[in-house]
């Protein structure tokens, strides 16, 4: 609901108009040289202190210009007809609907504010020749079509720029919360990512430490220390994580370490004192990859390794990694139970948990392919195809139609 109250500075500006044109309709009405002024036999009329006040009216009126434009051009265009009527000298008084007519055309469609330029345009110019004391077409009768119609095509042009302007701040607006969902989307995988694979250590190492405890006390503190070892690795990657949460406006840290390939052999170590023999393969000729699949990279092998470590039982698992002349072919393959017990959430539709989506989403954003699913000789196989120029893919899923294209 708009207040009665207009703004300050619309106030500040209608009292100064209304003050300017005052003064200059009153040395129209008493000119210091009357003989010069009028020609033709016309004669100037006396203008009493009270015609003024029309004057004042319209004036007063334009500090409500913007927030009842249409209203405002009313009562302006009203009061300078009065006065017009009344035989009255109007060239200062006429410039008052032509600021309202401004107002009004920057907020109002184009057509309607030709509209209402045309009509008030007619309605001020018939009002002065009916008894204007220079003649039906002497002193302001000519300017009226200029003064509306600068005031028309000045208020469109700002109109227009205020549209542009709101157009192109909404449209910032809307791609700095698209950036901001993005970065919570991605800041969520790489929170799965290392919760997961840690806790799924950490699980599997207690539950051996809680068998071997008693009966072999020796390859019970080796679980216990791959336990000690695989969280003091993933409170580094969190502390690592929810630094960049903190600082996120300051340059990153040099000195810290960056999850991609170069660990590799860490990961690969950490899975293999979680009790999951593993061989890391790497043919052709490694060499330095963009950040987005550097990432994407690590973070499959890494999802897709914690879920041999939790479904795959006693088994043994094959990490692969061949550089091609455009792509990187990444694959992980195990020798477990297979698909049934590989979704995170068993009971999702179709056995697909929030890692082997994530392994999806992460490849599709390196603008790769990924397939995911069972051997045919046993076990367990994802493998996945990330170009190495770092061009990205719309952010979708990857369909199960697409498992295969690696073949």
């Amino acid at each position: 609901m708009k207040t009665l109250r207009p703004p300050l500075r619309d106030a500040a500006t209608a009292v100064a108009v209304t003050i300017v044109l005052v003064f200059a309709s009153y040395a129209e009405a008493h000119p210091t040289q009357p003989n010069s002024y009028f020609t033709g036999g016309h004669h100037l009329p006396h203008t009493p202190i009270a015609a003024f006040l029309l004057v004042i009216v319209a004036g007063l009126a334009l500090a409500w210009r913007y927030r009842h434009p249409q209203t405002v051009l009313c009562i302006t265009t009203a009061a300078v007809v009065v006065y017009s009527l009344l035989g009255y000298v109007n060239g200062a008084a006429l410039l008052i609907p032509a600021v309202a007519m401004w107002a009004f055309a920057t907020t109002a469609p184009i057509r309607l504010s030709v509209a209402w330029a045309v009509a008030v345009t007619a309605v001020l110019m018939g009002a002065t020749a009916l008894n204007n004391p220079f003649g039906p077409t002497g002193g302001g009768w000519v300017l009226v079509p200029a003064d509306i119609a600068v005031a028309l095509f000045g208020g469109i042009a700002v109109g227009n720029r205020r549209a542009y302007v709101g157009a192109q701040r909404e449209r910032a607006e809307r791609e700095a919360r698209r950036q901001i969902d993005e970065e919570r989307l991605r800041i969520a995988r790489e929170l799965h990512d290392v919760v997961a694979h840690t806790m799924a250590t950490i699980n599997v190492q207690a539950s051996a430490a809680t068998q071997l405890l008693a009966k072999s006390p020796e390859q019970a503190a080796e679980s216990l220390a791959a336990i000690r070892s695989a969280s003091k690795e993933g409170l580094r990657e969190l502390r690592a994580i929810l630094n960049v949460l903190r600082h996120a406006d300051e340059p990153a840290d040099s000195t810290e370490p960056t999850s991609g390939l170069t660990r590799l052999d860490a990961l690969a170590a950490g899975v293999r004192q979680a009790g999951l023999p593993v061989i890391v393969t790497v043919t052709g000729r490694p060499r330095p990859l963009p950040a987005v699949t550097d990432l994407a990279a690590f973070r499959i092998i890494q999802e897709a390794l914690t879920n041999s470590i939790r479904h795959a039982g006693p088994a043994t698992a094959a990490v692969s990694l061949s550089y091609g002349d455009a792509d990187l072919l990444v694959e992980i393959a195990d020798t477990g139970r297979g698909a049934p017990l590989r979704s995170e959430y068993p009971k999702s539709p179709g056995g697909s948990g929030h890692g082997l989506r994530g392994m999806r989403e992460r490849a599709t954003a390196a603008g790769g392919t990924i397939e995911i699913g069972p051997r045919p000789a046993g076990g367990f196989r994802v493998a996945a195809r990330l170009p190495l120029d770092g061009k990205t893919a719309p952010d979708v899923p990857v369909a199960d139609s697409e498992r295969g294209a690696l073949r």
